[in-house]
């Protein structure tokens, strides 16, 4: 899952830096106001935009709520509808336990538990007109950088995972291995996961970090991500490659 809001209940045709899009109201047509269904918060937390800094500077959004698709990623253009690398840092917010509903909306009352801060994202989706939301869409994302830069220590750790872990190497060698099937790739890729279970676990005990930070810090875990490259990771250490499922 990555980009942002889901936009249901209707495609958008209009010219975009990727082509042409289709624009139909399905669903919401008559609708010229928020009714709060939540429909938008059940698919999906909003992605950071340089416009909510502030807001997690703040502490209106913590960073521990936060998790990052990193570089490289495959991430959902929801606007594109269609999966693509990550060009840089998306900065999400996370879902509820195992949902996709946003960690700030209360579905008891269908409300937004932070609406005075919510996120620009939030602030500009209308389900009825998506001019506004496809025109930022992709545009002034926040990144870790901007974030933790001046942290002493914490910004090195960030670009030695990212160094270490990248998505392209990652891509490299499954590419490299589904081509010639030589076991080196495979045996660098195992290498690579190994290498980022240890890192997490060594922040953690040395640090005594929060373990709900790494998400945001270091991304989703590779043990959880490496299944979108098209390999599966049995009980971490066996991995094998398998056909995506149609």
């Amino acid at each position: 899952m990555a980009g942002s809001l889901f936009l249901t209940g209707f495609r958008v045709q209009c010219e975009t830096a990727g082509g042409l899009m289709t624009k139909i109201i399905s669903e919401n047509s008559g609708i010229d106001k928020c009714r709060r269904c939540g429909t938008c918060c059940k698919k999906g937390g909003p992605s950071l935009h340089l416009e909510d800094r502030e807001l997690v500077e703040g502490g209106m959004i913590p960073l521990k709520h936060l998790f990052t698709i990193r570089k490289g990623e495959p991430a959902n253009d929801n606007i594109r509808r269609s999966i693509q690398p990550a060009a840089t840092d998306i900065i999400k917010i996370k879902g509820q336990g195992n949902t996709l509903s946003c960690r700030f909306f209360n579905p008891k009352d269908n409300i937004c538990k932070i609406y005075e801060h919510r996120a620009l994202e939030c602030r500009v989706l209308k389900c009825w007109d998506t001019e506004e939301i496809e025109r930022i869409y992709s545009k002034n994302r926040l990144v870790r950088k901007d974030l933790i830069y001046k942290v002493a220590g914490l910004w090195d750790l960030v670009e030695e995972h990212q160094q270490r872990c990248s998505y392209d190497i990652i891509q490299n060698l499954v590419s490299l291995y589904n081509r010639d099937k030589k076991t080196d790739s495979m045996k660098m890729l195992i290498d690579i996961i190994n290498y980022e279970m240890h890192f997490r676990r060594l922040i953690i005990d040395r640090s005594g970090m929060d373990p709900e930070m790494l998400d945001f810090l270091f991304g989703r875990p590779l043990t959880d991500t490496i299944r979108m490259f098209g390999v599966e990771n049995n009980f971490h250490r066996n991995l094998h490659l398998f056909r995506p499922v149609p």
